[in-house]
């Protein structure tokens, strides 16, 4: 959690908010890290509290990246769809600081479709995951209830939106990664031969988990090294909001942001060696 500062009158704000209690209203500047007086805002705004401002098209740079929704004839989807788009934006703004998707990064966006498991012509079945730069993700789970039934039923208590954005959006930076030259080769050294049967490995996975470890995060991570990679992705922006709370708190760790009393300024996180490809300056 970082803490924002009102451009007005200097009082606490947070990543969600639209306006300070001083009566002015801010949007969030992704590329500045930072909330602003509110002028061209996302035409999301209004529907579903979008605070980010506004790029080419009138929508900000996460809305953007949005190409299905899920069935609005369902009005229990609205909402969903809400606090599914504020997890992407929050999942963004932690990538913004290591340069992905800025204005300084050429490289390509990904496409995400929100999709819920009711619709105005029943119910339907929706697997979340990464296909060639498309992101699917089902907004059914930012329903609390549901999503603690799952998180039981899957033994995952990390599970969350924010969880499945970080999942996802890893499995999107592999595929890019992957053109670079010597990032394979660093890659199979440390997770493994992402190259075996994916499809396989799943099964087995399923048919017989195998529990977390030293070597992995997570009891999914063992199922595959693309699996691997994307919870340990996940995990590293986890600890970086717990870094970012801590500082908020006044606390600091060796190595992490300052702490602060007042709004926390743009942190720069310092990146292991293992983690140089996605940490690194762009």
């Amino acid at each position: 959690m970082q803490i924002f500062q009102c451009p007005n009158c200097g009082a606490p704000l947070y990543f969600h908010n639209t306006g300070c209690t001083c009566g002015q209203q801010v949007s969030f500047d992704p590329e500045r890290q930072l909330m602003q007086p509110a002028a061209e805002v996302c035409a999301n705004r209004e529907i579903i509290g979008c605070n980010w401002q506004a790029e080419a098209g009138g929508l900000c740079r996460s809305c953007a990246m949005t190409e299905t929704l899920p069935d609005l004839r369902e009005a229990e989807n609205r909402p969903l769809w809400e606090i599914s788009e504020r997890a992407k934006r929050w999942m963004l703004a932690n990538l913004a600081r290591w340069g992905w998707f800025t204005e300084a990064d050429p490289g390509g966006r990904p496409v995400f479709r929100l999709l819920s498991e009711n619709t105005a012509v029943g119910p339907k079945e929706i697997v979340m995951g990464h296909a060639n730069g498309i992101i699917t993700i089902n907004v059914t789970e930012a329903s609390d209830a549901v999503l603690a039934l799952r998180q039981e039923q899957f033994g995952e208590l990390y599970r969350t939106m924010l969880g499945h954005m970080r999942h996802e959006i890893a499995h999107y930076l592999f595929l890019r990664l992957s053109a670079e030259p010597g990032f394979l080769e660093a890659f199979r050294s440390l997770f493994g031969d992402e190259r075996q049967d994916y499809g396989a490995a799943l099964e087995a996975h399923y048919a017989e988990p195998q529990p977390a470890g030293y070597d992995h995060v997570t009891s999914y991570a063992t199922a595959h090294p693309h699996e691997d990679w994307a919870e340990s992705i996940a995990h590293l922006l986890h600890l970086v909001d717990l870094l970012d709370s801590a500082a908020a708190a006044g606390l600091a760790v060796p190595g992490g942001p300052p702490p602060v009393t007042t709004p926390m300024p743009r942190a720069t996180p310092r990146p292991r060696s293992r983690w140089r490809w996605i940490c690194r300056s762009r």
